[in-house]
C-alpha cells in the first residue's frame, strides 16, 4: 500500500508539471526548428541552410543522427547537445547554446532511461521533431 501512495505522488506530481496535459510531438518541435535551427541546418535538417556556408565547420546532418548511432535515436544526447550542457567545453564559434529559449512549462519525458523526467516542453518538442525526420537504412 505504501508503495501505492508514493506512485500516486510521483504521478501527480509529474502532471502538475504540465501545464495542459498535452505531450509535445513532432508538429510541435518543427515550428521550433524553422525558427532556431534551419537557418543553418537547412529546412529539411540535412545541414544545408544559409548560414552553412559562411560556416568553419559545417553544421551535422540531422537526419542522419539515428544511422550515426547505431539505429537508436539517442534522445538524452540529442537534448543535451541543444541545451548546451553537452557542449559547455567545446572551443571556438558554434551551435549557440538553447537553454534559455527551453524554460518554460515542464511535462514528463522518458529520454531513454525508463524514467520519466520533468523536462522543458519545448526541449521535448524539438527532440521528437528530429527524431521524425531520421533517414531510414536502406536494405
Amino acid at each position: 500500500m505504501h508503495k501505492v501512495i508514493i506512485g500516486l505522488a510521483a504521478a501527480l506530481g509529474l502532471a502538475a508539471c504540465m501545464e495542459d496535459g498535452a505531450m509535445p510531438g513532432p508538429q510541435d518541435g518543427r515550428a521550433l526548428f524553422m525558427a532556431n535551427c534551419a537557418v543553418c541546418h537547412g529546412e529539411d535538417g540535412k545541414g544545408d541552410g544559409r548560414m552553412a556556408r559562411a560556416m568553419k565547420k559545417p553544421p551535422k546532418n540531422l537526419t542522419l543522427i539515428k544511422l550515426r548511432n547505431r539505429d537508436v535515436f539517442p534522445r538524452a544526447k540529442v537534448m543535451s547537445i541543444i541545451d548546451g550542457y553537452a557542449r559547455s567545453d567545446l572551443a571556438g564559434p558554434g551551435m549557440p547554446e538553447f537553454g534559455a529559449l527551453l524554460e518554460g512549462d515542464l511535462v514528463p519525458y522518458d529520454s531513454g532511461d525508463g524514467k520519466p523526467t520533468p523536462t522543458p516542453r519545448k526541449l521535448v518538442a524539438l527532440a521528437e521533431y528530429l527524431e521524425s525526420i531520421q533517414a531510414s537504412r536502406t536494405p
